[in-house]
């Protein structure tokens, strides 16, 4: 594709940036706001988590279906609707009296969310050349960096200023730009060869996914029947083991269960799966650490987690380098052990210690945490073909959110479990119980990343598969 060509596809990048960055914005701008919508929600700050839990169930549940969906109706109206849906979302979050609404509407956001990036990407897929790929793919992975920037601070700022309810309504004009922006500037892509949805496969997916989500949540409420949050886990695990049989049998499963005769996505996976538990607890609880543990403000409980993400943004830089030099396996084995410390180490996080210490900390987390993110996601996918490689990331996008989903489930259920520490030790006790947890739980992963060959692949490979 010429330079001129490059060009006129511009507005269309613009446009998923847009999207991209509205969705990244609001998976961040959200945690450091839970404090403030419990109260104002007459709920307990340490059990809010089914508000983040819930979107990112949503998006999970959804994703497998989003390509399809566009294939069929087309990538305008698919982008169109998705816009909608979040948008209106949005709005009936800020309309909220109680948590049920609430978590009803992040459901709403949820199903938006998971069309908009996946749908972007493929009208963005289909409207370059290869030799042009990776640089639009890097230019609308900017946003996504700078939505976790700016979110936490952002969401404590109009928290100060104004109200919870603003960090919602704040992508009403955001949402309205895009869909005017989407009307002329999205184009209609259809697939070329319709296929079949794989409608039974999907069903016992989603319902596995949703299910067993429910049981890690249920675990929390003390409310819920134990009896029930068996019932759910069995369930779960039931649904999950039909659709590898009917994966096994099926001549166009959703996910081809071939994607796991591939090493490198086998090991990968299921190490995000298990790594990102853990790290997905993060965003959760270091807001609350700092303001219900330690009596911060929203706004500079905000400002403390911009060196998590600024930290991130430069050890992205060094992921090829340390790769390159020491391969795949020593860089996961050593950063994960790092992860799982850097998590256990905010026990030592008290209101007494000094402020250059805490943004150190901070900053080492969010380092570690990125680099791990990275060098996950490119072991996953560097050694699909093109035949798997559209179905991999997906199932690496679905796969991403529901650990996401799962570790605010498991924050949430952790700090029910250990509230009664707090009446023994102090306001911290059950949140630095649950650091710990979150730490050992991302320890675990060790073991999978440990089956990994000990191979430097080239540099180009590298930067190619993490952008």
């Amino acid at each position: 594709m010429t330079t001129s060509s490059y060009a006129s596809i511009r507005p269309l990048l613009w446009l998923v940036s847009l999207a991209i960055f509205m969705q990244m914005l609001d998976s961040t701008i959200v945690n450091t706001a839970l404090p403030a919508m419990a109260r104002s929600l007459g709920e307990s700050p340490l059990q809010m988590q089914s508000v983040v839990f819930s979107y990112a169930l949503a998006v999970a549940t959804f994703i497998p279906a989003s390509g399809w969906i566009a294939d069929r109706f087309g990538t305008r109206r698919t982008f169109l609707v998705a816009i909608i849906l979040f948008t209106l979302g949005s709005l009936a979050c800020a309309l909220a009296q109680t948590l049920h609404q609430l978590v009803g509407a992040r459901v709403l956001q949820g199903i938006g969310g998971a069309m908009l990036l996946p749908v972007g990407r493929l009208a963005v897929m289909r409207s370059v050349s290869r030799e042009e790929f990776l640089r639009a793919m890097s230019f609308i992975a900017i946003p996504a960096l700078i939505g976790p920037l700016i979110g936490p601070t952002l969401g404590g700022w109009l928290v100060e200023v104004a109200s919870w309810h603003w960090v919602f309504l704040i992508n009403l004009p955001i949402g309205v730009i895009g869909y005017i922006a989407a009307t002329n500037v999205m184009p209609d892509h259809y697939a070329e060869h319709r296929t079949r949805f794989d409608i039974a496969g999907y069903l016992m997916l989603a319902f596995g996914m949703i299910v067993l989500s429910l049981a890690l949540d249920g675990i929390s409420g003390m409310a819920t029947p134990h009896a029930l949050v068996m019932l759910m886990t069995v369930a779960g695990l039931a649904a999950l083991v039909g659709y590898w049989l009917h994966a096994a049998n099926s001549t166009a499963p959703l996910f081809s269960l071939a994607l796991f005769h591939v090493p490198s996505y086998r090991i990968g996976i299921l190490g995000n799966l298990f790594s990102r538990i853990g790290s997905s607890a993060m965003p959760l609880l270091i807001p609350l650490l700092l303001q219900v543990g330690m009596g911060m403000s929203p706004m500079n409980a905000g400002l403390l987690m911009i060196p998590v993400a600024a930290a991130g943004m430069l050890a992205k830089r060094y992921a090829v380098k340390l790769v390159e030099r020491f391969g795949y396996r020593r860089v996961l084995m050593v950063n994960t052990v790092l992860v799982g410390l850097a998590m256990a180490s905010f026990i030592f996080m008290t209101p007494g210690q000094p402020l250059w210490v805490r943004v150190i900390q901070l900053a080492l987390f969010g380092a570690v945490n990125s680099l791990q993110f990275t060098v996950m996601n490119t072991v996953t996918l560097r050694d699909l073909d093109r035949d798997f490689a559209s179905a991999g990331n997906s199932l690496l996008s679905m796969v991403m959110m529901l650990a996401t989903g799962f570790g605010a489930a498991a924050a949430g259920s952790l700090l029910a479990a250990f509230a009664h520490l707090d009446q023994l030790h102090g306001a911290t006790a059950a949140l630095h119980a649950t650091f710990v947890c979150v730490g050992a739980i991302t320890l675990t992963s060790t073991l999978i990343f440990w089956q990994l060959p000990d191979t430097r692949p080239s540099p180009r490979d590298v930067e190619e598969v993490a952008e």
